[in-house]
């Protein structure tokens, strides 16, 4: 293959895809013997370390997706019987189960007397990165994980104001209420600034009150996650 044709095959998978392919991986298959030969990228593309699988009709059929399968399989019937290219859009699932959608792009391969030996082509691997389900669960933790340091760092200024302490200490100091009490950081910081909001400025301000809401603030804090150590957020 060459170095022409590989460049050829990523502009055809950039203007299909609309954008840089994740795999291209390269396929031949030969009339005469029925015989497919799979580049090493194909054979990661559907779950296989180079060189651990010897491709068959039957093996690229199971790992077309079970809506596909028949059509493709049609395809590659047309392909050996008319000596045709085939091409098409469709799912295949690799060995860990993900599925993958790919674009086959092929032409005739000949010899050099001009005959028609097979035919070759590539995948392309245009499965999104990330689907819009996958997209908005990740948005949707990030959330609820910047609103957890948001309290967290909500608590650290409180107790930096009103004893005078920076940053480190403040933190130190509510990771050792989180431990002694084997309750979650976040859950602590959570009943301590509910406790602290509670007091107003005056109460805030009144040490005393301060440091009892402080140390029993654990005590109250309810934990309704059993999996988690004290320090987790």
């Amino acid at each position: 293959m060459t170095r022409g044709s590989e460049g050829g095959a990523a502009a055809v998978a950039r203007a299909l895809s609309g954008g840089t392919p994740q795999h291209i991986g390269w396929f031949r298959f030969y009339f005469a013997d029925e015989r497919w030969e799979w580049s090493a990228e194909l054979q990661r593309m559907h779950g296989y370390r180079p060189g651990t699988v010897t491709p068959t009709t039957e093996l690229v059929l199971s790992h077309k997706h079970p809506d596909d399968r028949d059509q493709v399989a049609a395809d590659i019937n047309d392909m050996i019987i008319g000596r045709r290219p085939l091409g098409r859009r469709h799912r295949i699932i690799d060995t860990t189960g993900a599925v993958r959608e790919v674009i086959v792009v092929s032409d005739q391969l000949h010899g050099h007397d001009g005959d028609v030996l097979g035919i070759r082509g590539f995948y392309i691997d245009v499965t999104p990165v990330l689907s819009q389900q996958e997209d908005a669960a990740i948005t949707a933790e990030v959330a609820k994980i910047t609103e957890r340091r948001a309290v967290i760092e909500q608590v650290k200024g409180m107790l930096m104001l009103i004893y005078g302490i920076d940053e480190n200490a403040a933190f130190d100091l509510l990771k050792w209420l989180s431990q002694e009490n084997n309750v979650k950081l976040r859950v602590l910081a959570e009943q301590a600034a509910n406790d602290f909001t509670t007091l107003g400025d005056a109460g805030v301000l009144a040490r005393s009150k301060f440091d009892r809401l402080l140390l029993t603030a654990a005590r109250r804090a309810v934990d309704s996650d059993d999996d988690s150590l004290s320090t987790s957020v």
